[in-house]
């Protein structure tokens, strides 16, 4: 039987665990893992981290206390992996982004003076560019992190507007989506799937770039977008079930009405 730590507040008890999940007498499903097997889970525990931060539940702290362990579980359990075939350790990645964080913030451990917020990102960009020097690469070359695509579409906009390629307003991107919208009508009129494949993701990418104008990150705007429909979809079936109705049975036009009825009475609770 693997000892569990007397103190279960320290970070090296959380370690140990790992290492005895990890151990001879460990868990099989956490001795099987890889990093690779692991990939899923480092997405699903962030956005889970995501939605408690977002919510406006009353138990939000205490889910968001959850899902920060479950997030911080990753972190170990892939430092574990990477101990065990002599990469690297958890110290290792403490320390290396101590270090970076001290690097990227002079301002506030050495002796660089900024005035606010927009000189910090500033700074920090040098900084990447000097951290990158020497590297083959074209300084001008994008190179986005592999997110959701949503929300890496506002990032290549983030990247082109530093390098100065960009609508100059918010009515330049509008035009740019009306643009994109008549186009997808026509590879729609056309009925031809890779062009209404290709001027979808047109219309999205420029939405995206909207999004950015408008100074609305579009990946938070749709989530929310998707709870709200989520809200009013379950609220307009469980108002159909307390009248007796057969959801399955109702015609399009009835649904609507429920719809309606949903949406105002979720209204009316949050005003």
């Amino acid at each position: 039987m693997a000892k569990t730590p007397a103190n279960f507040k320290k970070i090296e008890s959380l370690v140990e665990l790992v290492a005895s999940l990890r151990g001879p007498d460990g868990c099989p499903w956490d001795k099987e893992q890889t990093h690779e097997s692991l990939t899923q889970y480092a997405i699903e525990e962030t956005f889970e981290l995501v939605e408690s931060i977002e919510s406006t539940s009353p138990a939000r702290d205490q889910k968001m206390k959850d899902e920060l362990g479950d997030v911080l579980f990753q972190v170990v359990l892939h430092a574990q992996l990477a101990s065990e075939r002599g990469a690297f350790t958890l110290d290792d990645v403490i320390q290396n982004v101590s270090e970076k964080l001290v690097r990227r913030h002079p301002h506030v451990f050495g002796d660089v003076k900024v005035g606010n917020s927009d000189e910090v990102v500033k700074n920090w960009d040098e900084i990447k560019k000097a951290e990158a020097a020497g590297s083959s690469e074209n300084p001008y070359a994008l190179k986005v992190p592999p997110l959701p695509a949503l929300q890496r579409a506002y990032k290549i906009g983030k990247r082109t507007e530093k390098h100065k390629f960009d609508w100059e307003n918010v009515e330049g991107v509008m035009l740019k989506v009306e643009e994109e919208y008549e186009e997808l009508r026509e590879a729609l009129d056309n009925d031809v799937d890779s062009e209404i494949e290709h001027e979808l993701g047109d219309a999205l990418f420029s939405l995206a770039q909207l999004g950015r104008h408008l100074k609305m990150e579009p990946e938070q705007v749709l989530r929310k977008a998707n709870s709200r429909f989520e809200e009013r979809f379950n609220k307009m079936v469980e108002f159909a079930g307390a009248e007796g109705k057969d959801w399955g049975a109702l015609s399009t036009e009835e649904k609507e009405q429920y719809w309606i009825k949903a949406k105002n009475f979720l209204k009316s609770q949050k005003s």
